[in-house]
């Protein structure tokens, strides 16, 4: 073997030797961040753009509130490498803060929600080691959740003139947020490909959900969602919103949740109801009819609500889709 030959294969072997004795972060170092944006790769990792934003509103509010100034990288990361104890009094500052300004318990209770995640994430990622504990505000079991009565809904339905594109598209939500309890953002959430009215179902991503699930819609849901989308006319792509504003400012645009509670709260006060009315209330309204309809039938009205606490029941439940059909008909007695 020539020396030559020898030298080459002394430098192989000795670069095989440098790899194999080297650091394995050595081979990641261009893909690790030494200091992440926590609360963007926090962000991305919730599913709904809901949750996104109400985190980023609760997570820029903790910050403007105690530093004066919006949460940014350098700001959040100085925040997560402060001592345990000393982040945990931070926080019970914070919430005296907004216990001071009169803020309800459940919206404190969702802010520290909010900034506990924060630290959770910044824990997973390895930013600190610490996790935050304060005391959620007590919060009391009973609030109003009657809503009004089903006479009441039914009148501001049928108050809905069908003769026009706004009156088509009213009709529709309010059968949706009546007959299927639907949420806000289930509707907000929903494109064209979503409805399916030759099967008469609705494919909605429930609360909490990363999935969609799909709901069984009444005839008469059906066929106003139709008619509403046939006046409607122009694009009708799959991936276009269900429901769209139609003043002119926003014609198109998708109907966010802030949208439909204010068409929901113009509604009800045109029609004469004194009660502050939301979606959510439309919601309770309707669970409320179906128990009063079912002699308190808790299972089959959480049939309908696709309450979280129930999922076992469901599971095991080989009816459940014919029981929330039936009572979303129920709901819908009384109408054309």
């Amino acid at each position: 073997m020539s020396k030559d030959t020898e030298s080459v294969e002394l430098v192989v072997v000795q670069k095989l030797e440098n790899a194999l004795s080297a650091k394995i972060e050595a081979y990641f170092a261009g893909s690790i961040d030494s200091d992440p944006d926590v609360l963007e790769e926090l962000l991305k990792s919730k599913n709904s753009e809901g949750t996104r934003r109400a985190y980023r509103k609760d997570i820029n509010d903790f910050f403007t509130r105690m530093t004066g100034l919006a949460p940014g990288r350098d700001s959040i990361l100085e925040f997560l490498h402060l001592e345990g104890h000393k982040a945990t009094l931070v926080v019970t500052k914070y919430r005296s803060i907004l216990n001071e300004a009169g803020l309800a318990p459940n919206t404190i209770n969702r802010r520290l929600a909010a900034i506990k995640s924060l630290v959770a994430f910044g824990r997973k990622l390895g930013v600190c080691n610490y996790a935050v504990d304060v005391d959620s505000i007590p919060v009391q079991s009973y609030h109003d959740t009657s809503g009004v009565t089903e006479q009441e809904f039914l009148t501001v339905i049928k108050g809905c003139d069908r003769s026009t594109l706004v009156g088509k598209r009213d009709y529709a939500l309010l059968l949706l947020l009546w007959g299927n309890a639907l949420r806000r953002n289930e509707i907000s959430t929903l494109d064209v490909r979503h409805f399916d009215p030759s099967r008469g179902t609705l494919s909605i991503f429930g609360k909490g959900k990363q999935v969609r699930v799909t709901v069984n819609l009444p005839k008469v849901t059906v066929i106003a969602i139709t008619d509403w989308l046939i006046a409607r006319g122009g694009d009708m792509s799959s991936s276009r919103p269900l429901f769209t504003s139609v003043d002119f400012q926003n014609s198109g645009h998708r109907l966010t949740g802030d949208g439909i509670y204010k068409i929901v709260k113009r509604l009800f006060k045109r029609a004469g109801v004194e009660k502050h009315m939301s979606p959510h209330r439309c919601r309770h309204s309707a669970i409320t009819a179906v128990l009063e309809k079912t002699d308190g039938n808790v299972r089959k009205a959480q049939k309908l609500s696709r309450h979280a606490k129930l999922n076992t029941l469901q599971i095991y439940d080989d009816n459940r889709n014919r029981d929330q059909l039936e009572m979303s008909e129920l709901l819908m007695d009384g109408l054309d």
